[in-house]
């Protein structure tokens, strides 16, 4: 499978973290932060665990603060998904050069087995709402359970907040250059499909009619099954026409809507596949980032039996 990740030249973004001592400190922080950001009269967007945000509300109200959406999963997806999710939210919350404030918090519960997925989301972020008029703050611990958490917390934000300015970080590394050969997780297993189909490029066709027949039923409408049909098609393409002339397409139905993953033996170089629009002037290179928009959660991971994508997506 083929996937470019196009970092922009500029960006209007400001990424920034500031380090907490504990709990009760992270939380006298947002608070803090909170207040000043609603006192100069800015849009605040929150993406906090639940007590900081019950906090940050009794502390301001709900005038202007808004609540960003709970990452996907029990175990909060993947960076790369989370990241995507925050681009398409702060899209339509900001409309006009006045931009938005978002207050982050680092939830331990999300940590997985090693704290890498604050490394992916971060990075992820850069490349994401690179070309957005966003502040993105982020409340890390300076000891957290993880070593991982903190050493991407350092690489991975181009401003320090100290003392409530933006400071530049010396430590700040490219987004590429922090993830370029780490390998990706892979989501939890899903058990056996109950569907699958082996397919080339002269198949495709019939990879678009099997989830065509089986959406419907799933409770999806027909814009919502034109847009899921789409999705697929464009990774199933992708698959088949840069990485392994044959691939394999298995689907889950679940209470929640329909779950993909298609996997061919194809090398994955770029970490963060399909975070930023391609150039209109491209003519190629879109399968992922059209997916991405049409779809609840898109995984990229890879393993030494080639390259993997997960599609899930609601009615």
């Amino acid at each position: 499978m083929k996937v470019e990740t196009r970092i922009p030249e500029r960006t209007r973004l400001r990424h920034a973290v500031e380090f907490h001592d504990g709990t009760a400190d992270q939380l006298e922080r947002a608070v803090a932060f909170a207040r000043e950001s609603v006192g100069r009269g800015e849009r605040l967007a929150l993406a906090v665990p639940p007590a900081i945000e019950r906090a940050v509300f009794d502390a301001v109200g709900h005038a202007g603060v808004v609540s960003l959406a709970a990452p996907h999963g029990p175990s909060g997806g993947s960076g790369q998904t989370t990241a995507a999710l925050r681009a398409r939210e702060l899209r339509s919350l900001v409309q006009s050069d006045a931009g938005a404030t978002v207050l982050s918090a680092h939830d331990p519960q999300h940590d997985g087995v090693d704290g890498s997925y604050w490394t992916e989301l971060d990075a992820a972020l850069n490349v994401a709402l690179a070309d957005l008029p966003v502040d993105f703050v982020c409340l890390y611990p300076g000891f957290p359970l993880h070593l991982e958490v903190l050493e991407g917390a350092r690489v991975n934000h181009p401003y320090l907040l100290v003392d409530g300015r933006l400071r530049g970080n010396p430590e700040h590394r490219c987004p590429l250059e922090v993830l370029t050969g780490r390998e990706r997780a892979a989501p939890l297993v899903l058990g056996p499909p109950d569907h699958a189909l082996r397919y080339n490029s002269w198949q495709l066709h019939e990879v678009r009619r099997l989830v065509a027949r089986l959406v419907p039923g799933l409770g999806f409408d027909p814009v919502r099954t034109e847009d899921l049909v789409l999705a697929v098609n464009e990774i199933a393409t992708n698959a088949v026409e840069h990485g392994a002339p044959q691939a394999e397409i298995q689907l889950w139905e679940t209470s929640r809507g329909l779950v993909c993953e298609i996997h061919d033996t194809g090398t994955l170089g770029e970490p963060l596949p399909g975070l930023t629009a391609p150039h209109p002037a491209e003519p190629r290179g879109r399968g992922v980032w059209i997916a991405r928009q049409l779809c609840d959660l898109l995984h990229v991971w890879r393993d030494a039996s080639g390259t993997h994508v997960r599609l899930h997506a609601t009615p």
